[in-house]
This record gives C-alpha cells, sequence and structure tokens, in this order.
C-alpha cells in the first residue's frame, strides 16, 4: 500500500462522513447519537482496513470531531455539557482507535505472511534451479544468474577468496570491479575465517557495502561451520532470515557442484581405465594373431619341404600379414594425430571416383577376392582434402569387410550436391544393433559382441569421424530394411560445374 492510496482512502472516508452528516442532519427524525456513532464507526472500520495506521487513526479523529460538532448537544460547538455524552465520545473515540490499530496489525501480519510465502516460494525455485545445475564450470555463475531472476535482484555474486584476490561469480547490473577487495576480506575474515571456523553470525549482523550507489548485502557461505566465501546481494529488501537461507542454498549448490565434478572425474578415470583394458586386449589379439602367422611362415620357408609354389603361398601370407600391422600401427597413429590436432586440411579439385579408387587401394588385403560395386551419380569435381577423405572412405571399406560375409558385395555410392561430396557404404551383413548405433563412432568401441568376435581394435570408425571433421564433415550410421548396415558421408566442398 502507497501513500498515494491511503491519501485516496482517507478523502473515500472524509466523503463518507460527510454523506452521513448531511444525512442524519436532513433528518433528524432518523438519527440519534447511537445511530450516528455506529454510521461513522462503519466508515472507520472501511478506512481502517484499506489504509496505514496513521490514515486510520486521523479518520478516527476526524470522526470523533464531527460526531461531537454536529451531534452532541450543544450543537455548532466542540464543547460538551452533557457528562454522559462525555463517556460516549471518548468510547466512540478509543474503540475506533483499537480497532483501527487491530485492523493495521492484522495487515501488516497479512502482508508479512504474503510476502514470507513468496520467499519460501522462491527459496523452493531455487532449490528446484540447484538440481538442474550439472555443469560444474558454469555452475557458480548460472547460480547467482538464477537467484538474481527469483528474487528480482539488481544484483547477485557469489564470491571465493584466493591467496592474492577474490573470485567473482556474479549476476546482475552492478560491476563486479567495484567490489571493495579489501572490504570483502575484511568481512570474511570478521565472520570467522581467522578463528577455526567462526560461528554464523546473527542474521540482523549482515555487514553491507556500497558499489555504485546501491547497497550491497553480504552474507557467508559455509560448509558445515567452515567458511567459504561471501554471497552478496542487491535489489529489493529480503528478510535476513530468509538471506541467511538463501546463502545455505547456495553452499549446497557449490558443495553439489564440486561433488559432480568429482565423480565425473572418477567416471572418466574409471572409462579410460576400462579403454586402456580393451585397447591392450584388442591390439594383444590383433598384433598376436598376424606375429604368429609370420612367424610360422618364415619357419616353413627355412624348411626343405616346401617346394616353389608353397614358397611363394608362405611369402604371400608374410607380406598379407605386414600389411595387416602396418594398418594397426597406422590408426595408433592417425589416432594420435588426431588427439595432437596434427591432422591439416589440403584442399584439391578431385573426381569423386578418384576418392573412391584410392580408398579401396589403401585396404587392397582386406578387399582381395570381394566384390565392390561403385555407383558414382556425378563425376564433377570438387574441391576437397582427398587424402583425408580417402583414408576415412577406407576405414568404412575396411568395416563393411569385417563385418560382412566374403561373398556379398560391398557398394560404394558417391554423388556431388549443392552441398559438397556425399559418399554411402553399404554391406549387407548382421547390421547394428540398435543399442550399439549411438555408440558405434567413439573410440575404441567395439559393439556388445566384443567378447564374440575377438578381433578389431574400435579405432576405424572413430578415426573415420576425426579426419573428417578436420574437414568440416559429418558421417552417421543407420541399418537397411533389407538388411546390413549403411554408413553415410558427407563433406562440404565447393563443386565445379565441368565434369572431369
Amino acid at each position: 500500500m502507497t501513500a498515494s492510496a491511503d491519501v485516496r482512502t482517507l478523502a473515500a472516508g472524509a466523503l463518507a462522513i460527510g454523506f452521513f452528516t448531511w444525512l442524519f442532519r436532513q433528518w433528524p427524525q432518523m438519527s440519534n447519537a447511537t445511530t450516528v456513532a455506529l454510521s461513522f464507526f462503519v466508515v472507520v472500520l472501511f478506512v481502517s482496513a484499506r489504509a496505514r495506521l496513521w490514515a486510520a487513526v486521523t479518520m478516527s479523529l476526524g470522526a470523533t470531531l464531527a460526531l461531537n460538532f454536529f451531534f452532541l448537544p450543544p450543537i455548532g460547538t466542540l464543547t460538551i455539557v452533557d457528562p454522559q455524552n462525555w463517556i460516549a465520545l471518548v468510547a466512540f473515540l478509543a474503540v475506533s482507535l483499537v480497532a483501527s490499530n487491530l485492523s493495521a496489525t492484522a495487515r501488516e501480519r497479512t502482508r508479512e505472511a504474503v510476502t514470507r510465502r513468496d520467499e519460501v516460494g522462491r527459496l523452493f525455485d531455487v532449490s528446484r534451479d540447484v538440481l538442474l545445475i550439472t555443469d560444474g564450470d558454469e555452475a557458480n555463475t548460472s547460480l547467482a544468474r538464477y537467484i538474481a531472476r527469483r528474487f528480482d535482484l539488481a544484483y547477485a555474486a557469489i564470491c571465493f577468496p584466493t591467496d592474492a584476490d577474490w573470485i567473482v561469480y556474479e549476476s546482475g547490473s552492478l560491476d563486479a570491479g567495484n567490489l571493495d577487495r579489501a572490504a570483502l576480506a575484511s568481512v570474511f575474515e570478521r565472520l570467522g575465517a581467522g578463528n577455526d571456523g567462526g560461528s554464523a553470525s546473527a542474521p540482523s549482523d549482515h555487514p553491507t557495502m556500497t558499489v555504485g550507489g546501491h547497497r550491497v548485502r553480504l552474507v557467508p557461505l559455509r560448509f558445515g561451520t567452515k567458511p567459504i566465501g561471501l554471497f552478496a546481494a542487491s535489489g529489493p529488501p529480503i528478510d535476513a532470515g530468509t538471506l541467511d537461507a538463501l546463502a545455505g542454498l547456495v553452499s549446497i549448490a557449490i558443495e553439489r557442484a564440486q561433488f559432480l565434478d568429482q565423480r565425473k572425474a572418477a567416471d572418466l578415470a574409471r572409462q579410460s581405465e576400462e579403454l586402456k583394458s580393451a585397447l591392450l586386449a584388442s591390439l594383444g589379439h590383433d598384433l598376436r594373431t598376424p606375429l604368429t602367422a609370420i612367424r610360422i611362415a618364415a619357419d616353413n620357408l627355412r624348411s626343405s619341404w616346401p617346394d616353389e609354389g608353397e614358397r611363394r603361398e608362405q611369402s604371400e601370407l608374410i607380406v598379407t600379414e605386414v600389411d595387416r600391422l602396418t594398418r594397426i600401427f597406422q590408426n595408433i597413429l592417425e589416432m594420435a594425430r588426431i588427439d595432437a590436432g596434427a591432422v591439416t586440411r589440403d584442399a584439391r579439385w578431385v573426381a569423386p571416383s578418384e576418392i573412391v579408387d584410392a580408398a579401396r587401394s589403401r585396404i587392397e588385403p582386406t578387399l582381395r577376392g570381394r566384390s565392390v560395386e561403385l555407383v558414382v551419380d556425378s563425376d564433377r569435381l570438387v574441391r576437397l582434402d582427398p587424402r583425408l577423405t580417402a583414408a576415412a572412405v577406407s576405414q568404412l571399406l575396411e568395416n563393411a569387410a569385417v563385418h560382412s560375409p566374403s561373398a556379398s558385395s560391398i557398394r560404394v555410392g558417391a554423388s556431388v550436391t549443392d552441398e559438397g561430396l556425399r559418399i554411402t557404404v553399404r554391406d549387407h551383413g548382421g547390421g547394428i544393433a540398435p543399442a550399439d548405433l549411438p555408440h558405434v563412432f567413439e573410440r575404441f568401441y567395439r559393439g556388445s559382441d566384443a567378447k564374440a568376435r575377438r578381433s578389431g581394435t574400435g579405432m576405424g570408425l572413430a578415426i573415420a569421424r576425426g579426419l573428417l571433421a578436420v574437414e568440416n564433415g559429418r558421417i552417421s550410421a543407420e541399418n537397411c530394411a533389407d538388411g546390413g548396415a549403411q554408413f553415410t558421408i558427407v563433406v562440404p566442398a565447393d563443386v565445379s560445374e565441368i565434369a572431369k
């Protein structure tokens, strides 16, 4: 309720008193002192219920004077002859003042109850916002922003001391650079930083500072009894108890964010160990197999029993297994280069068919004896890095050869659109398990059938995605309705209207 609203209510009450005075003076047979007093009392109660105490008291005094002047003899004066009228007048004034005070008190308590209800609701909203905060890097800034919005604060900040300065996560219109660091340090020390945790300060003891002409209240943030920082707030008045509860919520949110960060770090460490174990196991198998084959073939070549044809066969076996080892080490090096950001882009004009041919030549031993069907919809030139694109396509071809029957064909489609180059690799294997689809491009992920299928390091598709990322390309996987899986590569590139 504003002062202007109180004045309007008081004016309405004065008009009502004037109306009743005129009415009872016009028809004196309808009035007596009791009727007039009760009518005036209704007006006083109305003003008391609508305005603050000062307006209700003013209305009570005005109604008392009107009753005395116009209706208590001698009429037209403020003097009273009959002692009974004195008693009636004093009783009317006392009852009016008491009623005004009670009404004002009840209204103030109602206002405080509504304010507390709103503050509790806002605290609940902040606690719900805390549960939505999961990013540890932005948790404190997000928390300050949520609090400023929920409580309509002009400024909210979460401040942590460091060895040399303060770290401030803020939200609002004020500039954190204007916060007096020395004053923050003094307040923090006084609130218990220097005496083994200290004790919580009373709500009324919240210190303040002035920033840019605005009053900023400071509340300690604690883990248990240990102070960890300060919460600063400027804006509409907030009850001291509510401000303490809000600071408690901020402390809980900070502790929760730290716990989530620790749990995330622990999960990452566990996943890293699992990936290392899986990598070592798969690499151990993939390296042991060709090395064993090479050793057996070498022993056979040293023997006297093989004829010329058998020696040639053993030599080819050695070459094949050496190529296999070479591809494994190439994958490891490619993964290391991608992680180090050492892969660079060298764009040139090239035909789509040349990229597919280069990819096939990279893994020729793996595709030996396999039928590869190439469908090129357009032979317009595209400007991209043929080395990176061909390397990514070769990973898809090798993946298709490993996961499909040797008697089945592999279909490679290439087309040129306004967006760039689009290449699809389709196999006729068992497809990808639905649970594996979201993870097929993760490094070292070998699928749900990894235990039954010992070969493969789980690096190929991750390498393909990393190489394409250098060209701002994308890769996706899907199961085909008639069986098998299809991988699609889209590489943004300039397109020439002149075919090769």
